[in-house]
């Protein structure tokens, strides 16, 4: 059983930085891609961000390109999400999310809500102005 623990979340100000953690442990599967999104009140689950788990390459949503990085540590299992310059519209709760298989649509099928096999729990971020 594969789980994902996200950490990191929190109330901030408008302007703050937060550094979302996600450790997966379980099966030793080799995850393809690991990816971060985020679901506000009343809105659907959006893409935030995505890592190929063995290469590295990333992807992200055009509102956070510039402002929020995606790494991950393959030796700990861990993937993060490094945010700043936070507005008020990233309040969301963030999830975590993992692909166990491979991916050759590159963006297309790494934004997708339903390419990823194992979600976490999610994180609340909350920021205000």
């Amino acid at each position: 059983q594969v789980q994902l623990v996200e950490s990191g979340g929190g109330l901030v100000q408008a302007g703050d930085s937060l550094k979302l953690s996600c450790a997966f442990s379980g099966r030793a599967f080799n995850f393809y891609g690991l990816g971060w999104f985020r679901q506000a009140p009343g809105k659907e689950r959006e893409f935030v961000a995505a890592i190929s788990w063995s290469v590295g390459t990333t992807y992200y949503a055009d509102s956070v390109k510039g402002r929020f990085t995606i790494s991950r540590d393959n030796a700990r299992n861990t993937v993060y999400l490094q945010m700043n310059s936070l507005k008020p519209e990233d309040t969301a709760v963030y999830y975590c999310a993992a692909d166990r298989d491979p991916c050759f649509s590159g963006y297309g099928c790494r934004a997708s809500v339903v390419v990823y096999d194992y979600w976490g729990q999610g994180t609340q971020v909350t920021v205000s102005s």
